[in-house]
C-alpha cells in the first residue's frame, strides 16, 4: 500500500515519519512543502498519481495571528489546496485531512461533538472551515480529523515554548480562560495509522487527549513535572491581544472516533510526561 504524506517538516509529519520507519505494511513518500507545494495547483496535481493508494494531507497555514494580514496565502494552502486534491486524487485514493478545533466556537458548557454548527472566527479557522468543505463537496468518503493544542518535540509549540522561557524568567503571564486538551502530535500520527487500516472509514472525526485544561495550568503543570521553577501569573484571552481570535472552548467530544476505531485516548498529561521524557527531561 502506497501513501503519500505532505507536511512532512511539521509535528505530526516527523512523528509520522517516526512510526513509519517500524513498520513494513506500507510504503511511505513524505514530502515537505517544497516538493509538494499546496499553494500550487500544478503542484499538487503532479504529486497525486493514480499510484497511491491513500494521502493523508498534514500540510497547513498554521500562523494563526499572520494569517490576518496574509489572507491570501492562508487560503490557497488551507482552503483551495483541498478543492485541488479532491480534483486531482484518483478515485481510488483514500484522502486523509487534518483539521483544527478553530472550525467550531458555538460551543462552550458541555464536549464539542463533530455534529455542531461551525462558527470560525478569524481568517486561519475560516480557511480551514472552507478546506473541509471544498474536500468533502468532491470526495464524501474523506476523512477529515479535527484536533487540538498540538504539541511535540519536534517544531515550535507550547511546550517547548515554555521549557525555554520557563529557565529564562522568572514568571510568565499566560492565558487562563481558554479551555481544552493538549494532544500529542505522536498520538495524532499513530490514530492516523490506525485510519489507513479502516479503508471504509468517512467523514469528520475528534481526536484530541483525554482531558482538559487552560494553558496557565498546563504551563504549571510542564514546569512541576520538569523542576523549572517559573511563577505563572493568570490573565485574560483580552489581555494578552492577540491579533487572532482563539476558541474559548475546545474540549472535544472524541467518542465517534474512539468506536470507530475501537480504540482509547489517554489522558493530556500521560501523553505529555512521554514527549517530556523524548526532549531528554528525566521526570
Amino acid at each position: 500500500m502506497k501513501i503519500l504524506v505532505s507536511g512532512s517538516t511539521g509535528q505530526v509529519g516527523n512523528e509520522l515519519q517516526l512510526l513509519a520507519s517500524q513498520q513494513s505494511d506500507y510504503e511511505f513518500t513524505f514530502k515537505s512543502s517544497d516538493a509538494l507545494d499546496l499553494g500550487s495547483a500544478e503542484s499538487i496535481k503532479e504529486n497525486l498519481d493514480s499510484n497511491i493508494d491513500a494521502f493523508i494531507n498534514l500540510g497547513a497555514y498554521t500562523q494563526v495571528d499572520q494569517a490576518e494580514q496574509d489572507t491570501k496565502a492562508c487560503y490557497a494552502i488551507n482552503a483551495d489546496a483541498l478543492y485541488h486534491i479532491a480534483k486531482y486524487a484518483s478515485p481510488n485514493t483514500k484522502i486523509i485531512h487534518l483539521s483544527s478545533d478553530y472550525v467550531y466556537n458555538s460551543i462552550k458548557d458541555r464536549p464539542i461533538l463533530e455534529t455542531d454548527p461551525t462558527t470560525p472566527l478569524g481568517v486561519y479557522a475560516k480557511s480551514k472551515r472552507d478546506g473541509e468543505g471544498n474536500l468533502l463537496g468532491l470526495r464524501s468518503d474523506a476523512v477529515v480529523i479535527r484536533t487540538s493544542w498540538v504539541y511535540s518535540s519536534f517544531g515550535h509549540n507550547f511546550v517547548k515554548s515554555m521549557l525555554k522561557l520557563g529557565t529564562e524568567r522568572n514568571q510568565l503571564n499566560i492565558v487562563s480562560d481558554q479551555i481544552g486538551a493538549p494532544t500529542y502530535a505522536r498520538d495524532i500520527a499513530s490514530v492516523l495509522m490506525t485510519c489507513l487500516a479502516h479503508p471504509t472509514l468517512s467523514g469528520i472525526f475528534n481526536y484530541a487527549n483525554k482531558g482538559q485544561t487552560h494553558w496557565a495550568d498546563y504551563a504549571r503543570i510542564i514546569f512541576k513535572l520538569t523542576g523549572i521553577e517559573c511563577e505563572v501569573n493568570n490573565i485574560s484571552t483580552s489581555e494578552f491581544n492577540a491579533a487572532a481570535p482563539r476558541p474559548e472552548w475546545s474540549v472535544l467530544d472524541c467518542s465517534k472516533i474512539t468506536k470507530a476505531l475501537n480504540m482509547t485516548i489517554a489522558p493530556w498529561e500521560e501523553s505529555l510526561k512521554k514527549c517530556l521524557l523524548e526532549l531528554g527531561y528525566e521526570l
